[in-house]
């Protein structure tokens, strides 16, 4: 969610090329990860072959490509049957996949290794994954979470006032015309909006969160489309990544977006004087998980296994929030320590992400919302044949002439193409974000 694409194909690509047809011939010392650009700690990937060996006695070599579109992901595993031995899905898409028996189940057995996948997840996002409707498989046998977040409305409270934005109707406030960015991602979109747009249902019994999450029905399409109609003159941009930068350099008070969207723009935007925050609307909203998975033309599953253990170490969980400013989906009670500061926020009910202990502890709200909100936000699901309509009321409201299809068909031709030549290890170069609270000024246990 919200990551950035590498766009420049360097020297580097052409020796990964170069590199992975020089390891064609043993495809077992080579691990192919297919991630979202601007997603890990770029160390970790050098580190992770060291203890690799460590732990088996065995060589690996890492090779990492990216994508920007989950659609471009699963088109080179569907239809291309590419060997990616790790790949790190979005939630809807992990649903999709299982249901088109295009996963491997991960084996838990790491022999002397600590087993960190069981031991760290966090139960809530076990809870979440037990939801993913996989036609009779349970995706926490087939995948592992990684990031999580929520959608919600970061805003400038120079110019907003809390009590503005606690409604999604915030959209529709003349006071916000032409101040307003909303998340070019239909789905992100879609679900909250039918959230509010069904609040009297909701608050009658005669539907349920889950429920809205799992319609894509013509109308409640309309529904949406309609009432999106009706407050497009308020919206200034669709974006798919400006909004952070935009929001920062004060082009816009309102951004419908993603915690970690938000996260990145709060920290920017506080060096520069400009005050951001985030909230969710009292309505509810969406959360949304990305994980990891072993695909069914995987080659190398036993590397990529260790390489998903690895990942859900505590300390490497943490490494990865500082760097990138997302939130893990590990839970240890290292996480915990690191990520409390009673100095810099109020205490919320996180009791739901890290147990009981944790009914008033002091957090971040960006990184983990009070219980009271959580409970009012559900996962988003696969749309199946549904998908087309979806896009095309999408491509409707922002006044496309294209459908929809037409634009996930040509982002999966150029992105494909772009794909083809990434990186054996992500580049060194990139600025280093540093989120929230100042994490770096505590340690962590075993570090």
């Amino acid at each position: 969610m919200g990551k950035k694409f590498l766009s420049k194909v360097s020297a580097a690509a052409l020796l990964a090329i170069l590199l992975l047809a020089s390891c064609s011939g043993d495809r077992s010392k080579v691990l192919k990860i297919y991630n979202w650009a601007d997603y890990i700690d770029e160390e970790l990937l050098e580190e992770f072959r060291d203890w690799y060996r460590e732990q088996t006695g065995e060589e690996v070599t890492v090779v990492y490509q990216l994508f920007d579109i989950n659609e471009v992901m699963l088109s080179k595993i569907e239809r291309g049957h590419e060997d990616f031995d790790i790949v790190c899905p979005s939630d809807y898409i992990i649903e999709r996949m299982l249901r088109a028996d295009l996963l491997l189940p991960i084996d838990r057995d790491f022999g002397d290794t600590p087993n960190y996948i069981d031991g760290a997840i966090s139960p809530f996002i076990k809870n979440m994954f037990d939801k993913i409707d996989g036609r009779g498989k349970n995706a926490n046998d087939y995948a592992v979470g990684y990031m999580w977040g929520t959608t919600g409305y970061l805003y400038n409270t120079k110019y907003v006032q809390k009590e503005e934005v606690l409604s999604w109707n915030a959209l529709a406030n003349p006071r916000f015309a032409g101040k307003i960015f909303v998340k070019d991602a239909f789905r992100d979109v879609y679900s909250p909006l039918l959230i509010y747009l069904k609040q009297k249902e909701l608050q009658e019994g005669s539907v349920t969160l889950e429920e809205l999450m799992l319609d894509s029905s013509d109308e409640s399409i309309a529904l949406v489309e309609n009432y999106l109609k009706s407050v497009k003159g308020n919206i200034s941009g669709w974006e798919a990544d400006f909004g952070k930068e935009g929001m920062t350099q004060e082009k816009a008070w309102l951004n419908f977006t993603w915690s970690g969207d938000a996260s990145w723009a709060i920290e920017e935007a506080a060096e520069v004087g400009v005050p951001l925050d985030y909230v969710i609307p009292k309505e509810g909203s969406n959360v949304w998980f990305d994980g990891w998975v072993i695909p069914k033309y995987a080659k190398n599953v036993k590397a990529a296994k260790y390489f998903i253990n690895f990942m859900c170490k505590p300390e490497n969980a943490i490494r990865n929030m500082d760097e990138i400013g997302y939130v893990s989906a590990v839970a240890s009670p290292e996480v915990f320590e690191y990520m409390e500061d009673e100095e810099a926020f109020e205490p919320l009910d996180a009791s739901y992400f890290f147990g009981e202990e944790a009914s008033a502890v002091c957090l971040n709200p960006v990184f983990y919302a009070d219980r009271s909100d959580i409970e009012k936000c559900a996962m988003m699901h696969d749309s199946g044949e549904r998908t087309e309509q979806m896009l095309a009321m999408w491509s409707r409201v922002k006044g496309d002439n294209a459908s929809g299809i037409t634009y996930v068909i040509i982002a999966v031709v150029v992105v494909g193409l772009i794909a083809s030549a990434i990186v054996v290890r992500v580049r060194k170069s990139r600025k280093s974000r540093k989120y929230g609270r100042q994490l770096s000024r505590k340690k962590v246990r075993g570090i």
